[in-house]
């Protein structure tokens, strides 16, 4: 099952396909009783796929019992027992793919020309996924965080172990003395190689840099390095051999501080704009300024959900389930609101007041 949603992952998704390109998107639980009826639930939504599959006069033969192998294909490879909040399945004509998401989605099937995307885009957003790099002079760790979690991560080569040296006593003898640590070369030129290597992978993963390090390694990074620039540093030595708890410890403080200070500066911004008159608030007023490209900032509450349908003009008040309902509406406009370059904040419940759950600045 995948789980990071990388821009190059999301390009692939969005690209065109043979109709029919089927997504089957299901909300799941990570933890007992509510997981109880995941299975269930998985089954009867590829079972509604292979209905609509069935049914739909525009799909041929050939091309509904392809579909519903991969479908059948994309259905064995789920593990529930990784099941996070949500999960989608895509299949299409020759292919399939299965993801599992850190945000509830709606229950539905649809079929088009391309996979459905816009619940994957707003996991993501509210994930904040982040990078945290441990090193050592030995050793090399990459860890990928988010959503209270963090895991170690095998891309771009990582971790990466400094081969040993043998012990040369002569040299020692004609310097008069072993070098510190960092200041040895070949500890410096590991570390150099390491930060080229996670330049490679923020190219392919953009996300936000946290490197823990003792002081000396991370001072080395400083004067050597060109990635770790932009990077947080925390002096905390030991993570590149430790845990992935160890080094949630170490970085959890610097997290919530800086998620305290983001909701802050977005409160100030938004109190900036109502000032100004380029304040909105509410589904109808926000979904209409994302997609004329108008919100600069979006602040969204972390479980707020509405349903709503459209009315031609305007979005109102739906009931699950309607025909024409749209449940994941916030999502929707998360994802429009992202393609046009605006900045999306998650923010506690409660945070937004009397802004109903969802709130913007506009940019004109």
């Amino acid at each position: 099952m995948e789980h990071d949603l990388s821009p190059s992952a999301l390009a692939e998704l969005r690209r065109p396909r043979p109709y029919p390109a089927v997504s089957v998107l299901t909300p799941t639980h990570r933890r007992e009783p509510d997981n109880a009826g995941d299975p269930v639930r998985l089954r009867n939504a590829v079972a509604e796929a292979k209905k609509q599959l069935e049914q739909d006069p525009a799909v041929t033969r050939d091309r509904r019992v392809e579909v519903s192998r991969e479908l059948d294909r994309a259905l064995a490879e789920v593990d529930l027992t990784y099941a996070e909040d949500g999960l989608a399945i895509f299949a299409a004509p020759g292919e399939h793919q299965v993801w599992t998401l850190a945000r509830s989605v709606p229950e539905r099937v649809v079929l088009s020309d391309t996979f459905l995307t816009r619940n994957l885009v707003a996991a993501q957003a509210a994930e904040r996924p982040f990078w945290v790099l441990s090193v050592a002079a030995d050793r090399v760790t990459l860890w990928s965080g988010g959503a209270g979690r963090i895991v170690e991560d095998r891309t771009g080569g990582f971790p990466m172990d400094r081969p040993p040296l043998d012990f040369d006593p002569e040299r020692q003898e004609r310097i008069g003395d072993a070098p510190s640590t960092f200041r040895d070369e070949n500890t410096r030129r590991f570390l150099r190689d390491a930060d080229t290597e996670m330049g490679r992978v923020l190219r392919a993963h953009p996300r936000p840099l946290y490197v823990t390090g003792p002081q000396p390694a991370l001072s080395v990074l400083e004067e050597t390095g060109n990635t770790v620039r932009d990077a947080v540093l925390i002096p905390h030595g030991g993570l590149a051999h430790g845990t992935a708890e160890a080094v949630r410890q170490a970085v959890a403080p610097v997290l919530d501080d800086e998620a305290r200070g983001s909701v802050e500066d977005v409160a100030r911004e938004l109190d900036a704009a109502r000032g100004r008159k380029d304040f909105a608030a509410g589904v109808d007023e926000l979904w209409e300024s994302a997609h004329t490209g108008r919100v600069r900032l979006l602040a969204v509450e972390e479980n707020f959900k509405v349903t709503m349908r459209e009315d031609g003009e305007h979005l109102l008040p739906a009931h699950d389930g309607d025909l024409d309902a749209r449940e994941d509406i916030v999502d929707e406009i998360v994802e429009q609101c992202l393609e046009t370059g605006a900045d999306v904040r998650f923010v506690p419940d409660g945070a937004l007041g009397e802004a109903e759950g969802i709130a913007g600045v506009l940019r004109y």
